[in-house]
């Protein structure tokens, strides 16, 4: 029997388009800013908002995801509703922003401004869904 360590994947992934576009918001970040925290809030119509700061720390349970040159800190109590979640960078004619492609939303509201999440099963995901920010 071999001692071999799983390595789990990371939490979320990016697009090149969303590394080349946290690469260039890191660029303007205020002095000490050490990462970008992603989280959620309770807002909207369907219960939860992503949210994305400058952060100058890494909370114990945070989980940090490294993104090109740039660490994405997940707020731990965030975490089982991103698990597995791609996020991209999209522009076009009327609008620009992150787009979080999720296998834990279960809804969002006509506006797009929220969503609706459930935790990260390990034996059964959701279908994927697509939310911008």
């Amino acid at each position: 029997m071999t001692n071999a360590k799983h390595q789990r994947p990371a939490a979320i992934s990016f697009t090149d388009a969303a590394k080349a576009h946290i690469q260039d918001m890191f660029k303007n970040a205020p002095e000490g800013t050490i990462a970008i925290k992603l989280g959620l809030k309770n807002a909207g119509c369907a219960g939860m908002s992503y949210v994305m700061n400058f952060t100058n720390s890494v909370e114990p349970l945070d989980e940090v995801v490294p993104c090109g040159e740039v660490n994405i800190v997940i707020e731990a109590k965030s975490l089982l509703f991103l698990l597995g979640t791609r996020m991209d960078y999209q522009i076009d004619k009327l609008r620009s922003g992150f787009v979080f492609e999720n296998p834990n939303q279960t809804d969002a509201c006509g506006c797009g401004e929220s969503v609706k999440l459930i935790p990260a099963a390990s034996d059964d995901a959701p279908q994927q869904s697509t939310s911008s920010v």
